[in-house]
This record gives C-alpha cells, sequence and structure tokens, in this order.
C-alpha cells in the first residue's frame, strides 16, 4: 500500500464529528450529525460514558464495506442532555444504587451512602451524575430530591420536567447567591439613569403573574408629540456575567411554564421580587424611549438605562375592559397606546408580516391541580396593544446592534431569526388550499406572505378555516436564535432579536449585556455566541416539548371523566395508521385508529389530499373535516386518548349540546 493511500486510511479511521445520540429501545445507538445524509450506527460497548441524548463525539470507522451503514465509537461526551433523572433506589446492606425510570437502556448510578440524602430503599427519588472515572464500572450518582409528591399529578409534571433536562430546584450555592442581592437604589447607579419615576407608567400582566418583566411610560410633549417608554426590567444588573446565578441561568436558559406551575429560570427572589416591575416600587430597568405623532409616526428614539416607578398594575382584562367601555384608570392613557398598537399592526400587516393566529387552552385547576374545566384563550385587543410595543422595542434593539461594526465586522449578537417558508412544504399545501377555492402566489417570498394574508382574511369562519390555518403554520420554518441574522419572515422584520423578557429567557440578557457595551462603545466580542443560540434554541424546543406533554396530560386527565361519552370534533392530522380529533369544545385531540375502522372498510393513506381514504367506499376522512367521537380510553401513563368514530345513518351529526351537557355535569 502507498504511503498517500495509507495517509488516507489512518485519516478516515480517525475522523471525529460531533452530534446528538439517540439509544434505541433495542440498545443500539445512532448518532444524528447535522449535516449527514446518515446517522452513525454505534453499538452498546462503544456508547463510552454516553446517555441518550447527550451531545458527543464519535470516532467514525469507514471500514464498514460498502453499502453498509457508517459505524462509530464514542470518544467524549461534549454536552449532557439532563443534568438530572428520575428513578428509584435500590438498597441492601448499605450499598445503593440508584435505577433510571427511562425506556431507554441506560446504566445504574452508585451512591455512596452519605449520598442519599435520607433516601430508602425503594423511593422515588431525583439524582444527578456526579462522576464517571474511566478505571469506575458505574456511574456515580448523587440523590438530590426524594418525589414525596402530593398526588401522582404533581409527580407527573416533575417527571415532565426532568425529562426534558430541567432541574426541579435550584443548587444551594445559586439560592444563597440571590438572597445576598440587594434592593437598595444607590446613589451611585442613579447617576449612571435617567430617572422616569415622575412619569405615569403602568404594566399589563396576566392576571395570575408574578414576574413583571415590562412597564409601558407615556406622558404629552410641548410639541404636540408623545413620548412613550418601554421599560424592561435591568436583569443583568443584578446577573453578572459568569457568576453562579448566571452559570445556573444559562444552563436553563428559559422559564418553563406548565398549567399548575412555573419552573423559573432564576430564583424567587429575583424573578418575583428584585426585578418584577412591581406597582408603587422604584425598579432598575433597560429602556428604549419613543417620541411618537398621533399618527403613529416614529421621530425619535432613546436607548439606555433608566430607573422607574410602576403607578399601577393593570391585567389583560382590565385593559380590554378600558378598550370596550371608554373609561376606568388612566383610560386616556391606555386608549392612546390602543390607538397607536393598531396603526403599528395594520404596517407591519401591509409591510409583509403573516397574520396567524392560534388557539391556546387554560385548565380551570382544582386545590390539587385536577383540571375541571378547559377555556380557550383568546388574544384581545389588550393583547395585541402589549405585544406591538414590544415588536417595536424588539425590532429597534437589534436594528441599533446591526449598524455597529467591530473591525468592520458585525457585532456577534443574538438575533431571533425566521427564516422563508420551504417550497417542498409549500407546493402541497398550495395544492390543497386550491381544492377549496383559494389561488396561491409562491413565485417569490413576498407573494408567499401576501396570499397567506389574502387566505386568513377569506378563510375566518368558514369550516375549512381550522385546517388550513393548521397546516399553513406548518410549512413555516421553526423560529431560532443565532448570530448569522436572516431577518424575520414571519413578522415581515429585516432585524428582530429577544430584548423585552430577560426574567424568563437568557438571549435576552445577552441581549441586554452587549447592548450595553454598544452604548459604552467597549464591545468584546463573544467567540461562542453561535454556540451560546444554539443551546437557547435546543432548551427552548425542549420546554416547548415540556408545556405540550404537561397540556396533554391534563387533558388526559380530565377527559377520563367522560370516557363512553360523545363530543364533536375536528380532523387535527392523517396518519397511515389513523386519524387524529381534536374536540371542538375542549381542544383534546385523541385518535381513531385505522383498526378500528376496518369494520367499516380498509382504509389508505392520501399524502396529497391530507385524507385516509375507503378503498371500497369512498369514504374519506381528511383534515378539517367534522366527525363525531366517542371516548373509548384514557392512559395517564402513555398522555394517550383514543376515540371511536361515532357513524349515523351514513352522516356526521354536530351535536354541541350533548358535549356542553356533559360540560355542565362535570362542573
Amino acid at each position: 500500500m502507498s504511503k498517500e493511500k495509507s495517509a488516507t486510511k489512518k485519516s478516515s479511521q480517525t475522523q471525529i464529528v460531533k452530534g446528538r445520540l439517540d439509544i434505541s429501545r433495542s440498545g443500539m445507538g445512532y448518532v444524528i450529525v447535522e449535516g449527514m445524509e446518515k446517522d452513525i450506527v454505534v453499538r452498546p460497548n462503544d456508547f463510552g460514558r454516553a446517555f441518550h441524548g447527550d451531545t458527543v463525539r464519535v470516532q467514525i470507522n469507514n471500514d464498514s464495506g460498502r453499502g453498509r451503514r457508517t459505524e462509530g465509537k464514542i470518544t467524549d461526551v461534549a454536552v449532557r442532555n439532563q443534568a438530572t433523572y428520575i428513578g428509584n433506589i435500590s438498597l441492601n446492606k448499605n450499598i445503593a444504587f440508584f435505577k433510571a425510570a427511562t425506556e431507554k437502556p441506560m446504566p445504574d448510578f452508585y451512591i455512596p451512602v452519605e449520598k442519599l440524602n435520607g433516601a430508602t430503599d425503594g423511593e422515588r427519588v431525583v439524582a444527578k451524575l456526579v462522576k464517571w472515572d474511566k478505571a469506575d464500572k458505574k456511574p456515580e450518582g448523587e440523590v438530590v430530591t426524594i418525589l414525596k409528591a402530593e398526588d401522582v399529578n404533581d409527580m407527573a409534571m416533575k417527571e415532565i420536567l426532568i425529562e426534558a433536562g430541567f432541574p426541579l430546584t435550584f443548587e444551594k450555592q445559586v439560592l444563597e447567591e440571590a438572597m445576598k442581592l440587594s434592593e437598595t437604589i444607590t446613589r451611585e447607579e442613579l447617576k449612571k439613569r435617567k430617572d422616569y419615576r415622575d412619569i405615569l407608567t403602568f404594566t399589563i400582566d396576566p392576571a395570575d403573574a408574578k414576574d413583571f418583566d415590562d412597564a409601558i411610560s407615556i406622558r404629552n410633549l410641548d410639541n404636540g408629540n408623545y413620548e412613550i417608554g418601554v421599560h424592561i426590567a435591568d436583569v443583568s444588573h443584578f446577573v453578572k456575567q459568569d457568576s453562579i446565578l448566571d452559570k445556573s441561568a444559562y444552563e436553563r436558559a428559559t422559564s418553563v411554564y406548565l398549567p399548575d406551575r412555573v419552573n423559573p429560570m432564576l430564583p424567587e427572589k429575583i424573578s418575583n421580587e428584585l426585578c418584577s416591575l412591581r406597582p408603587n416600587e422604584d425598579k432598575y430597568t433597560f429602556s428604549v424611549i419613543f417620541q411618537i405623532t398621533n399618527r403613529g409616526e416614529i421621530k425619535h428614539k432613546w436607548i439606555g438605562r433608566t430607573i422607574i416607578h410602576s403607578d399601577h398594575r393593570f391585567t389583560y382584562e382590565d385593559v380590554q375592559t378600558i378598550i370596550e367601555t371608554k373609561e376606568g384608570t388612566h383610560y386616556k392613557a391606555v386608549l392612546l397606546l390602543n390607538n397607536l398598537a393598531q396603526i403599528f399592526r395594520k404596517e407591519r400587516f401591509d409591510q409583509g408580516a403573516i397574520n396567524f393566529s392560534s388557539q391556546e387552552v387554560r385548565f380551570q385547576l382544582d386545590e390539587k391541580g385536577k383540571p375541571i374545566g378547559i377555556v380557550i384563550k383568546e388574544s384581545k385587543d389588550s393583547h395585541k396593544l402589549v405585544e406591538e410595543f414590544m415588536l417595536l422595542a424588539n425590532r429597534t434593539i437589534a436594528e441599533y446592534v446591526s449598524r455597529i461594526k467591530i473591525n468592520q465586522e458585525p457585532v456577534p449578537f443574538p438575533y431571533r431569526i425566521h427564516d422563508t417558508p420551504d417550497d417542498e412544504k409549500l407546493k402541497p399545501f398550495a395544492a390543497f388550499a386550491k381544492k377549496f377555492g383559494y389561488t396561491f402566489d409562491i413565485h417569490d417570498d413576498a407573494a408567499v406572505a401576501k396570499s397567506f394574508n389574502n387566505l386568513l382574511k377569506d378563510v375566518n369562519g368558514k369550516p375549512e378555516q381550522h385546517v388550513l390555518e393548521q397546516l399553513g403554520i406548518r410549512t413555516m420554518a421553526k423560529a431560532v436564535y443565532t448570530s448569522k441574522n436572516v431577518g424575520h419572515y414571519g413578522l415581515g422584520f429585516e432585524h428582530y432579536c429577544h430584548f423585552t423578557s430577560p426574567i424568563r429567557r437568557y438571549p435576552d440578557v445577552m441581549v441586554h449585556r452587549i447592548l450595553q457595551e454598544c452604548l459604552d462603545k467597549n464591545v468584546k466580542p463573544d467567540k461562542k455566541m453561535d454556540e451560546k443560540c444554539k443551546h437557547c434554541s435546543d432548551k427552548e424546543r425542549k420546554a416547548m416539548e415540556a408545556e405540550r406533554a404537561s397540556n396533554k396530560y391534563k387533558q388526559v386527565e380530565f377527559m377520563q371523566d367522560y370516557l363512553g361519552e360523545e363530543f364533536d370534533g375536528i380532523i387535527s392530522g392523517v396518519a397511515s395508521f389513523g386519524f387524529f380529533v381534536e374536540t371542538v369544545l375542549h381542544k383534546c385531540e385523541g385518535m381513531v385508529t385505522v383498526r378500528d375502522l376496518c369494520e367499516f372498510d380498509e382504509f389508505k393513506l392520501d399524502e396529497a389530499d391530507y385524507a385516509l381514504v375507503g378503498l371500497h367506499t369512498g369514504k374519506k376522512f381528511r383534515m378539517g373535516d367534522a366527525v363525531k367521537i366517542k371516548v373509548v380510553a384514557a392512559n395517564l401513563e402513555k398522555r394517550q386518548l383514543d376515540y371511536h368514530w361515532v357513524q349515523e345513518d351514513g352522516k356526521t351529526v354536530l351535536n354541541i349540546g350533548k358535549a356542553k351537557q356533559a360540560t355542565k355535569k362535570k362542573k
């Protein structure tokens, strides 16, 4: 063999790439590498110290032969997927092991007796990995929390958080660091800030909120314009870069909102006390101040650190009442802000923003967290008022930073980007919309946005509204954080970032720090910006998965009381194995399987028509169709609802009354 060939072979054998390890139930591993067409197969003996979901470095072995899957061996763990794990303690004669409660193969942790923290044999616990040296056969762990949950419901919520990689509690050092922080307003700090304490300022938040991120101030100017300030909690004043608090916040990267609890990014001392813009308290803020005409023209902008004093705490319901009745506390200011917000909103849509609206559910819970009702959350003018001013502030900050160059290079910055839709997803959607009589122009991005807005306006209130809105959303790319600014397609913004929620989102904290460096003309470019953006995007995705899982759990828990009941529903998805149905009244999604339809016909999937079609009868179950279903099973462990299709004389008959009676009976 020539030296050249030998070197190539050696090089190919030692090629190391980074990816995420996915372990199947059978125990075989697959490393998913971005940009690689096929996953790398890793056999159980080659996992090294890696667990399912970890980001790992894998050494590729290209001696697999032609046509065979690429195989590899994990050399080390770059990032752990989870900080803690749920499972049970097995204790025998002072030797303790932790067995993780997971379907994925995972080694037991050896737990030294002094690290049991009071846990006894068989107890359900949260444990963390302490170390796993090469000489050790088993990883060593420590019990963090004994899960003495009040009920099954509480335990389920905690398990969802742990599975998503979010710790249930803050470490002792983090809490101690938070308790040391002072709320005293100092003269030295006041000198660095503009004082807005004498200007009318208020917050608008959900009724149950405690962490008030943002406030709005307003006053008349002598030139006839208005000065409107968007004031954001100055978290970065308290959470210093690379401190214990900062590292903890970065690791979590986001607060997680479940139906019965919030798992916060920051300790309550910071999120609900020091930084929360509570009424009648002086607070440090980071602000964008706008001078605006009554026609919504922005004449001047100022960015900097401030101090404010909130005069009033509004709920969204309070503000909505003022908008509708045109009377109430500070009604003139509220009505003016609402008028300006309507102008900004119209301008956004005129300039290419897409007017997608999605319905959210909120659970009415009893004192133990059990759902006793489900209400559909509507986005009203009060929500849109706050939304428009937050969008304006976020956009203004991104535009400001984008203009600054360091050594003729852009400042590394966590932009919030939303890419243009994928052609491969758009084409079948456009063809499907055409079946309902809606034309869709996909020749360029602007035409797509205009087509979407026309469709969303025309479809409003029609039977096909739900299906076309849902499928339209699915054609969209996912919004992420990155330093490579490609703009935000959905909002129609060339520059956009997240600045307005630093209590609950880590990228906003990063934005505040970089913004201050820009204002000080002392930018220290962060070489790890892309890595941090990816981490925050990943954590955001996991938080959303946890939120969806918890909502699904509550839906199943709610529908357990309705086994055997019939409801009207809308087909929300189709697959080769059945179709999903969302109930009209409660938005609870369940599955009708092909197996349960076999007595009527043999059904096959028609992907182009988003439908299951009967081979003999031609009966069609298409996404968006109205159907009647019966609730036949509610599996809490799997978070799964099973429905049967109810056939009535060959027709689907809507019967809202019965569903309403069921809800009444439940109450």
